[in-house]
């Protein structure tokens, strides 16, 4: 993608073709705080009254319905053809509202912008010409970020959405591969939406699935990215989880929608396909990135033996540097020129960010491949530009949800799993453990700070005693969740030291008592093993062998003690001192064995496992309580607007 974006040369003409008609569609659903700035810069295009036709499409059931009216009446008085629509349900929601505006549309072109996107006024004077050949169905446009600077989360996502745009969709739009509307500041020919089926609602993701089935038709789609229209980025962390699980959901329900129909049509090429399969189906790789991070510490724990050939976790993590941080800033440095250091401060960010939103995005994964069907969840937007605007106190914050106590687990886990290997003298898998561990708990800490109860339903809204009770009950319980947090880290932390370490520490005493002929450096190793080793019990507590018996062991190394003390009064070339050596080896090989199987054991103890109960159901406890409460809180916005 990032050679075909940089070597390949857009190929469309761009000649006057004139101020043909266009209907601008604005779908909204409860955006007072963007609406109006929305309307008032479509209204400023530089474009023919004549030719011009705006529809804003308004499911919205709060304030945002009179806000729209009133403005639209103010531009209808100015002369403008514009109608606020009102469809009176939400019925496939995004899709079903452009669906149902299409209805009414005779004009040659439609533009679609989301709420939060302000077109400058030269908008179609500059994009209609790019509509020259007549195969040409699409013309998207590059999405800018008015908030850009607002926060390390809105750094992130602006990063991430330049590599969208300037690489991934500049590479397809100058060769045969497919291309996809995203959803907004883009401009289709009427023809191509008609010829392509129209609007569907079947997937959350209607702008890929109607830019890939006009593809398939043989249309055209063309990515300008020397157009940029200014956006706002969502600033609350559960807004953008909202936004990535849809994204994410939406991409696999079109994979299983489109894939099978594109890899048999003939007409399309063999790479073209190939593309079209990794695109779609693309977030399959957050499942398998959990997996990875799951299976690790385990492998690790149980001393599997990674290690096959010596280089290679060290080419592992050389190669994971590579084509991750190491590859990007390649592409950074390529994409900004100049600006590309400054840019590139955001770059942890953004690794952090992707690679937090795992665990949301293999939750929408599966929900995409098993069939759930999921209500489209807009992303809420509060008018934030400058540094200081705030958004706590707004309408549409969005809770927490449950995929956060997920993310909260894989945290832990992953503090764990770094623990693991340290200990397991395997520390060049840390750093990987460690980054993925790090994006878990930014993504979970934000998500639960993020969250608000304050839900004041209009601009005059006074924050209640209720809410305020609600708010600091909130954060309570969030103090108390992560408290739990540190509690369970610094008693797995001393578990490990206690029980399982030991252990660790005894089968590298075998080895140097394997490695060496001095019957005092035995005798003190041995000593050694033996205080570090309980006295008794044994590990495994359902179906117990006696291999792995604490007594026993102690009993081998009593027995390798006696013949440590014997042969140190004997000459080291005499039969007997050989033969004591041979029989302290071979018992050294067996306790090592034995360790080996019990290692594992220690970690699923019966006390492990009632602690690890009492400590998840803590959490989810106090999880039910601010669940419940939040229930409370919306039952009394729905009584306060009754």
């Amino acid at each position: 993608m990032a050679f075909l974006s940089s070597h390949r040369k857009d190929k469309n003409s761009v000649i006057e073709v004139g101020e043909p008609t266009i209907t601008i569609q604005l779908p909204i659903y409860n955006e007072k705080y963007v609406a109006t700035r929305l309307v008032d810069a479509v209204c400023q295009q530089d474009y023919p009254k004549d030719k011009m036709r705006i529809m804003v499409l308004d499911d919205s059931d709060d304030d945002t319905v009179t806000t729209m009216s009133n403005t639209v009446k103010k531009y209808q008085n100015l002369g403008f053809d514009i109608e606020h629509i009102r469809r009176g349900t939400r019925n496939g929601y995004k899709a079903g509202a452009l669906k149902h505006a299409m209805k009414s549309t005779d004009s040659e072109f439609v533009a679609i912008f989301d709420a939060d996107f302000i077109p400058p006024n030269w908008y179609l004077k500059k994009a209609m010409p790019h509509f020259a050949k007549s195969n040409i169905g699409l013309v998207q446009c590059r999405w800018g970020h008015i908030n850009e600077n607002y926060s390390a989360l809105t750094q992130a996502q602006a990063l991430n959405l330049d590599f969208h745009f300037l690489v991934e969709q500049k590479a397809k739009s100058n060769s045969k591969l497919f291309m996809n509307f995203n959803g907004t500041a883009g401009i289709w020919r009427k023809e191509c939406i008609d010829d392509a089926g129209g609007w569907h609602t079947a997937t959350l993701v209607e702008d890929l699935d109607l830019s890939y089935r006009a593809q398939m038709k043989g249309w055209k789609c063309l990515f300008l990215p020397d157009i940029v229209v200014d956006a706002e980025l969502p600033v609350q962390m559960n807004g953008a989880k909202r936004q990535q699980f849809r994204w994410a959901k939406g991409s696999i329900q079109c994979a299983v929608k489109l894939l099978g129909d594109i890899l048999v049509k003939r007409k399309i090429a063999f790479d073209t396909k190939l593309q079209a399969f990794i695109q779609l189906t693309r977030h399959i790789v957050f499942p398998l990135m959990l997996i990875q991070f799951i299976t690790l510490p385990i492998l690790l724990a149980s001393d599997v033996n990674l290690y096959i050939v010596s280089f290679l976790p060290a080419l592992t993590l050389a190669t994971y540097l590579a084509m991750g941080p190491g590859a990007y800033l390649l592409v950074i440095h390529k994409m900004y020129k100049t600006d590309w250091k400054a840019k590139a401060k955001a770059l942890p960010y953004l690794l952090v960010y992707s690679i937090g939103m795992s665990v949301n995005n293999t939750v929408a994964v599966f929900d995409g491949v098993f069939g759930k069907k999921n209500e489209f969840l807009r992303t809420p937007k509060y008018g934030i530009v400058k540094n200081d605007d705030d958004w706590r106190d707004k309408a549409y914050n969005l809770p927490f949800s449950k995929t956060t106590l997920l993310e909260m687990f894989f945290a832990v886990y992953g503090i764990l799993g770094i623990f693991i290997a340290i200990f397991s003298n395997n520390p060049i898998f840390v750093p990987i453990i460690a980054l993925q561990a790090i994006g878990f708990f930014y993504i979970a800490w934000l998500s639960f700070s993020h969250t608000r109860y304050k839900r004041p339903q209009s601009t005059k809204h006074k924050i209640t005693k209720e809410e305020k009770m609600a708010n600091n009950f909130y954060k309570l319980a969030l103090g108390g969740i992560f408290a739990i947090i540190i509690i369970g880290g610094f008693m797995a932390f001393t578990g490990y030291a206690n029980d399982v370490y030991p252990l660790d520490i005894s089968v590298g005493l075998l080895d140097r008592i394997l490695a060496t002929s001095n019957p005092q450096t035995i005798i003190a190793d041995i000593n050694a093993i033996k205080a570090n080793l309980p006295e008794t019990g044994n590990p495994v507590w359902i179906f117990p062998t006696d291999s792995t018996n604490f007594s026993r062991i102690q009993s081998d190394l009593d027995t390798m003690l006696i013949s440590a003390e014997k042969i140190a009064a004997v000459p080291t070339d005499s039969a007997a001192y050989h033969t004591g050596m041979l029989d302290i080896n071979g018992r050294a090989m067996s306790i090592q064995a034995n360790l080996a199987d019990a290692i594992p054991y220690m970690y699923v103890s019966f006390s492990n496992i009632i602690f690890s109960s009492i400590w998840i159901a803590a959490i989810l406890g106090i999880f039910a309580v601010l669940n419940k409460k939040k229930q409370k809180m919306q039952e009394y916005d729905v009584s306060k607007d009754v």
